[in-house]
This record gives structure tokens, sequence and C-alpha cells, in this order.
């Protein structure tokens, strides 16, 4: 299996693929949903008659005529009824492009239309609680995610670097901890660009609190596959490297040797939880459709970089390099004697 002799189409394709992405994130409206915008909460009391489809499909009308020159005003409407309490939550979330003024003009004429609406259907119908969110509180969830992303970020890179410390001799150690944090950013770009792109085809795919978690977890998934495949690797770094006669191999057959030996397991894998993320998707609950696309996204994006970019990235760092037998560090027993 010749990854490396075929590097340059595996870049390729993840260059269009990433600038794609960027394209959709900078250029395309973002399909936000209400938790990453400004939205208000209204909570009624009634006595017991505001739990009806006829009810919730009434309010997401009225949402429908909440207009911002001309265009829909409102990313997103949610209806839920507390039955044992004899209360109903109408949560509405806003696009976050809307002037201040306009969108608290607009805040009130959903709040006070559905007011109106309900208290058709029961004149008993009290409003006993109203929140009213700015977009503040969007910007400090996505400045968190950011944050959050980084960190992780961050710390897998180093991690790397301490973990295949002492590799073999002419082997940068850096290169391992920068071509992962570059496959990651890899990963995390194109799965949020394809993501955004169903978004603006498929309305109920959203960016939410749910999809920062599902990037999160892709990066968990995704470091897996390529530290699985970097440890290969090393291993035979270790066994073929520097080494004279017919045990001698070059970095291109030993990284190529890695992928061969890793590749199956990979594949398996990844099929296997993708059989199970295909099946929660289809058949599972539709407020999870979007943390689980996301998570297909990244498995299928993930296995692929790991054994396509990541190690090919890991050759063209350090093709000029010469290598050199790997020798054991043998620790001196008068080291660990204390005086």
């Amino acid at each position: 299996m010749n990854v490396i002799k075929n590097r340059f189409i595996y870049f390729i394709v993840s260059g269009i693929l990433v600038l794609s992405s960027l394209g959709f994130g900078l250029f395309s409206q973002l399909n936000l949903w209400i938790d990453m915008t400004g939205w208000v909460q209204m909570e009624y009391s009634h006595n017991g008659s505001l739990s009806s489809e006829e009810i919730i499909s009434s309010i997401k009308e009225i949402s429908e005529w909440i207009l911002h020159e001309g265009v829909w005003a409102m990313n997103g409407v949610s209806v839920y009824a507390i039955v044992w309490e004899d209360r109903l939550v109408v949560v509405g979330g806003f696009y976050e492009n809307i002037p201040a003024l306009q969108l608290e003009e607009l805040k009130n004429s959903f709040r006070s239309q559905v007011t109106q609406k309900l208290q058709e259907y029961d004149s008993t119908t009290i409003e006993s609680k109203y929140v009213n969110i700015g977009k503040s509180f969007g910007d400090y969830i996505r400045n968190t995610a950011f944050l959050t992303l980084g960190i992780a970020l961050v710390a897998i890179t180093f991690y790397i670097v301490w973990a295949f410390s002492g590799v073999v001799s002419g082997i940068s150690i850096l290169s391992f901890g920068a071509i992962t944090l570059l496959t990651l950013f890899h990963d995390i770009i194109i799965s949020t660009g394809l993501y955004i792109f169903a978004g603006s085809i498929f309305s109920e795919f959203q960016i939410d609190t749910f999809f920062v978690t599902a990037l999160l977890t892709i990066l968990g998934y995704s470091i897996n596959d390529t530290i699985v495949v970097f440890d290969r690797v090393r291993s035979n770094l270790r066994e073929f490297a520097g080494k004279k006669w017919k045990k001698w191999k070059n970095l291109e057959e030993i990284i190529n040797m890695s992928i061969g030996e890793t590749v199956t397991r990979s594949i398996y894998t990844s099929a296997t939880l993708l059989f199970v993320l295909i099946a929660i998707f289809f058949f599972g609950p539709e407020s999870m459709s979007g943390f689980i696309l996301v998570m297909i996204f990244g498995t299928i994006i993930g296995t692929y970089s790991s054994l396509f970019i990541a190690s090919p990235l890991l050759y063209e760092v350090n093709k000029n390099k010469i290598l050199s037998e790997y020798v054991k560090k043998e620790e001196n027993p008068d080291d660990k004697l204390v005086v």
C-alpha cells in the first residue's frame, strides 16, 4: 500500500475540502440555534387545556410572521408543556444580525402575539415568567466553545510531543505534535463545513452546544486513530531505521508498512462506529440528529486524515533527514541513589 507515493493526491483533496469548508463558514448564513443567539422564554400558567398539537402549531405559525426588513427574524421556536404543573413554556430565538432596538421590538411583538393566542384558547392563561436573553449570552457561549477547543488542541499537542520523545535519532519530535495539531484542525474544519452545508439545506441541523460537544468528541476519536498509526511508525522506526543489510528500510518504506499494518484495524473500527451512529441518526431522537451527523462526518474525516494525511505529512517533514539506529538509553543504578 503505497500511500506516500500518492500523497499529493490526498493533500489536494484535503485542500479542496478545507477551502470549501472555510467558504461555507465565512460566507454563508449560519443556522444558529437559540442558545447561540438572543432569545426569549415565556412561561404560562393555565387550567390544563394548553397541551395540544394545535397550540404548538399556532405558535410556530406566529414566529413565521416575525419579520425584519421582510426577512424571517426568528431562527427557531421551541414549545413544550409541563403537564403535571399545568404550565406551557415557549422559547424563541432570533438571528444575531438584527440591531438591538429592532430586536427588542420583535421580541415584544412575538411575546404579545403568543400571549394573545394562548388566551384565545384559554382565557385563564397567565404569563408567569418572562426571560429575555441578549446577544451577549450567545457571544459568551461561542467564545467559551472556541476557548475549550483551543485548550484541547494545545493539550493534545503537548501530550503527543511528550509521548513520542526519543523515537529515533534523525526524526523531529516536534513534527509528531505539529502534524497531529494540523490534522485535528483539518478534521474540525471539514466536519464543521460539511455540517454548515447540511444546515443550509435542512433547517433542523443547527449549530448549538451539542454541536460543540460533537467537535470535542471528534478530537478524542481522531487523536486516538492518529496515535495508533504513529505508534506503529515509531515501532517500525526502532526496528528498521539505521539498520544494516537486509533489515534496513528507508522512511518511505517504514511509513507505508506502518499504514498497511493499521489500515484494516482503523477501517473496521470506524465502520463499526458508523453503523451505530447511522442507526441512531435514523431511529434515535430527533433532538440528537445534529450531534450524530457531526459525529458521522468526524468519524469519516478523522479516519481518512489519520491514514492519508498525518502519515504522509510526517514523511514530507522528515524525508531529508538521515535516520540512525535506535539505541535504548541505559539507566545507571547509581543515579537513583540518594546520599
